[in-house]
């Protein structure tokens, strides 16, 4: 089963459950913190942005976990096989971040004593990403700025509920906008040309579960051209109504079932080829890895313990239509992530 939800509504009601549990193709729901009814250090709230050209890619975020707050830069260089992420903490952010209720318009940042990040969306079709942190690495600081647009028309948007009164994920993957700007480190200078450089928002609002794992795959890049990508994912919450996965071929969504990570070595050989296949037969994908970005941090009562890996992508997808849609070494990254949190 798969129910798409076409009309705008309040996303929870007056007990701060979802009034309708399925997925969207345009941020119909209404996310509004005032309704949620559980205790302020279980609201989680992120917006989180990869951008990629399948030679290097950086990754910015804010993240607003309630008893915690997360800043987090990534520079990933694939030819030469290093990547770096840093991921200042601060205490008890408590919802000061000021996340926006929206992804289509509203400013987010935050900042430190080394670093600071922004992300500034006026609602004119063009964001702006920067972000600087002067002990990034060995080689010095970073400083990055980057520019967003061709926002697609739909993009996938998900209403999961858990087996847990108040508990909810609301998401929205934007995927396929075209990235132009640059990234300085080291005494090089990475450019990201529209042409081939295509990014991913992943904006999430909800109240989660203390212990869950998850699998989430994308790409965004294009095929003789026009703009194609997808999101696929599973692993949390109460997927009967809707999972997440979805095409995206020319700015418009297609809506695909079950998809499977079968990753080698019992799901530990992160780096050996994997595969991906659907209940359907709809997407058929080889994978091989060029580079995991493997980080764990386990205190006990907080666990995160992720493989995020990324390589290219061989196979065929199927749209709505049943027009065929085969890629090649096509950019994008898979992770298999388990947090208690």
């Amino acid at each position: 089963m798969q129910h798409e939800i076409t009309e705008s509504i309040p996303l929870l009601d007056e007990q701060g459950n979802l009034n309708e549990a399925g997925y969207a193709k345009k941020l119909l729901p209404v996310y509004q913190r005032d309704r949620i009814r559980v205790n302020k250090t279980r609201i989680k709230e992120w917006d989180y942005y990869l951008i990629n050209n399948g030679r290097f890619a950086l990754a910015l975020t804010v993240d607003d976990n309630g008893y915690m707050g997360l800043d987090s830069i990534s520079l990933l260089n694939f030819e030469e096989g290093w990547e770096i992420t840093k991921s200042p903490m601060s205490f008890m952010p408590l919802g000061r971040l000021h996340m926006p209720e929206t992804s289509a318009v509203g400013d987010v940042k935050h900042s430190g004593a080394h670093h600071s990040i922004s992300f500034k969306n006026d609602g004119s079709g063009k964001r702006i990403l920067s972000a600087r942190m002067s002990d990034f690495g060995p080689a010095g600081p970073l400083y990055a700025t980057i520019e967003l647009t061709d926002e697609p028309e739909e993009s996938m948007v998900i209403c999961t509920p858990f087996d847990r009164a108040g508990h909810f994920y609301f998401n929205q993957k934007i995927n396929c906008m075209r990235a132009s700007g640059q990234v300085y480190y080291g005494g090089r200078t990475y450019v990201f040309d529209p042409s081939e450089s295509f990014a991913v928002l992943d904006w999430g609002r909800g109240v989660w579960t203390y212990h869950n794992t998850w699998y989430w795959g994308s790409a965004s890049y294009h095929v003789n051209g026009v703009p194609f990508g997808w999101n696929i994912g599973y692993g949390f919450g109460d997927t009967s109504a809707a999972t997440e996965n979805m095409l995206f071929y020319d700015g418009k969504a297609h809506k695909l079932s079950q998809v499977k990570f079968n990753i080698p070595g019992e799901e530990k050989d992160f780096l050996s080829p994997w595969t991906f296949t659907s209940d359907d037969g709809r997407f058929e994908m080889d994978f091989i890895p060029v580079l995991d970005r493997a980080s764990c941090t386990d205190v006990k009562l907080i666990k995160s313990d992720q493989h995020q890996v990324f390589g290219r992508f061989t196979g065929k997808a199927v749209l709505d239509d049943g027009r065929v849609i085969e890629v090649k070494d096509f950019p994008g990254f898979a992770e298999k992530v388990e947090n208690k949190w």
